[in-house]
C-alpha cells in the first residue's frame, strides 16, 4: 500500500514539474515594446528602445524619401504675431490705432489691411480660443488708448511710458504693459491651445494610412500633419535646441531649461511622437503627447515665478523694469488657463483665484502680493 502511494506521488510529482517547465517563456513586462501576455515567466528579452527609427532632428520623410513635414500655416501665425509686436513697441514713441492691431489679428484682406509685410490667407484671430477673443481685442482698445499719452511719463493714475537704460515701456494708468498681455496672451491663447488642446486632443485620432494629397506633394497622413501643427506652434527649428528662437515659446523653453530639462524633454518628445505616428505606435505617440502637455505648462509656470522674483528685486528701485516683470507674469499666469484638461494642474476656479491674487491697479501691489502669487504658483507644481 506504501509503494502504491510513493508511486502516485511521483507521478504527481513529475507531472507538476513537467507542467512548470513548459510555461511559456518571454518577456513579461508590459511598458516593454516586445511585452507578450502569453508568457508566463520573464527570460531576461524585455526591450526598451523604441523598435523604430527617431531622427535626431524633426525632419521625417516617406519610404521614397518624399518629406513629409508640414506647417506653414503655423509659420505664417509666428510671423504675424511677431509683426503686431513691432506695431505695438512702436507705442511708446507714436499713437498706435486700436484698427490696425485688429485689423492684424483678423488678417483682414490678407494682409493685415495693409499693416503686414506679406499675405496669407492664415489668421490669429479665428485661432484663439474662442471665449477669449473679445478680451484680446479690449487689450487692443486698452494699448491703443494708452499710446496716446506717449510723450507723459507714467505714474499711479497716468499713462505714459517709462525707461531704463535702454528700455522704454509703455503702461496704462494702473501700470499694465498691455505688449505683454497681447504677445504673451497670444501665445497661449493661440499658440499653446491650438497644439495641446485642438492637434493633441480634438483632431489627434484622425486617419494614419493614407496620404492627404501625394499628387500636389502632401505626402503626410492627417495624423501626422496635424502633430506637425503642433510643432510648428511651439516655434522651433528642426534643430533646436542647437539653434535657440529669439521668441515666443522656443525662447521661454530655454530660459527654464536650467530648471526643467525643457530643450530635451519637449524636442525629444516632439520627435518620438512624430515617429511613433509614422510608426503607428499609437502609446507610444500618448506617452509623447502627455509629457509634451505636462512640461509646456510647466514652462509657462515656472517663467511667471521667474518674472514675479524679477519683479520683487525691482520693487522700490525701477519702476518701469518692476511693471514691465509683473506685466509678464500676469500674462504666463494668464496662460496656465490653455492646459489641457487631462494634465493642467489649475482647475479653472483655481485658476481665477490665482489671476484675483493680481490687484487691478499693479502700483498698489505690494512684495507680499507677489509671494502669495508665487506661493500660489509653488504650491501646484
Amino acid at each position: 500500500m506504501k509503494n502504491i502511494n510513493i508511486k502516485v506521488i511521483a507521478v504527481a510529482f513529475l507531472a507538476l514539474a513537467s507542467v512548470t517547465s513548459c510555461k511559456k517563456k518571454g518577456c513579461t513586462d508590459p511598458t516593454a515594446y516586445n511585452y507578450s501576455s502569453e508568457a508566463k515567466k520573464d527570460d531576461g528579452s524585455c526591450s526598451y528602445d523604441a523598435p523604430y527609427t527617431i531622427p535626431t532632428t524633426y525632419d521625417f520623410t516617406d519610404a521614397n524619401g518624399n518629406n513629409t513635414v508640414s506647417y506653414s500655416g503655423q509659420t505664417d501665425r509666428l510671423n504675424q504675431l511677431r509683426e503686431m509686436v513691432v506695431l505695438m513697441k512702436s507705442a511708446t514713441t507714436t499713437i498706435v490705432y486700436p484698427e490696425d492691431l485688429k485689423a492684424m489679428f483678423a488678417n483682414t484682406g490678407g494682409n493685415g489691411n495693409g499693416n503686414f509685410s506679406f499675405t496669407s490667407p492664415k489668421q490669429l484671430k479665428d485661432k484663439c480660443f474662442s471665449v477669449d477673443q473679445a478680451l484680446f481685442e479690449t487689450w487692443m482698445d486698452k494699448l491703443a488708448l494708452a499710446s496716446v499719452s506717449f510723450g507723459s511719463q507714467a505714474a499711479d493714475g497716468q499713462a505714459g511710458v517709462l525707461t531704463s537704460g535702454t528700455s522704454t515701456y509703455l503702461f496704462d494708468e494702473n501700470g499694465k504693459e498691455y505688449l505683454q498681455f497681447i504677445e504673451k496672451g497670444l501665445m497661449g491663447a493661440v499658440f499653446m491651445n491650438q497644439a495641446l488642446n485642438v492637434y493633441f486632443v480634438e483632431e489627434i485620432n484622425v486617419d494614419n494610412t493614407t496620404a492627404v494629397d501625394a499628387v500636389n506633394g502632401k505626402y503626410y497622413t492627417e495624423m501626422e500633419h496635424h502633430f506637425d501643427e503642433a510643432f510648428g506652434y511651439f516655434g522651433v527649428d528642426i534643430d533646436f535646441p542647437t539653434t535657440i528662437p529669439t521668441d515666443f515659446w522656443g525662447k521661454y523653453c530655454n530660459s527654464q531649461n536650467a530648471t526643467l530639462n525643457s530643450n530635451a524633454d519637449m524636442i525629444n518628445n516632439f520627435r518620438k511622437g512624430r515617429a511613433a505616428i509614422s510608426n503607428k505606435y499609437i502609446t507610444d505617440r500618448d506617452k509623447a503627447i502627455t509629457a509634451i502637455s505636462k512640461e509646456w505648462e510647466e514652462i509657462s509656470a515656472f517663467q511667471a515665478k521667474k518674472y514675479l522674483q524679477d519683479a520683487i528685486g525691482f520693487f522700490g528701485n525701477d519702476d518701469a523694469k518692476y511693471l514691465h516683470a509683473l506685466s509678464e507674469a500676469y500674462a504666463f499666469s494668464w496662460n496656465l488657463r490653455y492646459a489641457p484638461e487631462a494634465t493642467r494642474r489649475f482647475t479653472p476656479t483655481s485658476h481665477t483665484i490665482l489671476m484675483n491674487l493680481y490687484k487691478s491697479n499693479f502700483w498698489e501691489m505690494t512684495i507680499a502680493d507677489l509671494n502669495a502669487i508665487i506661493s500660489e504658483i509653488d504650491a501646484k507644481y
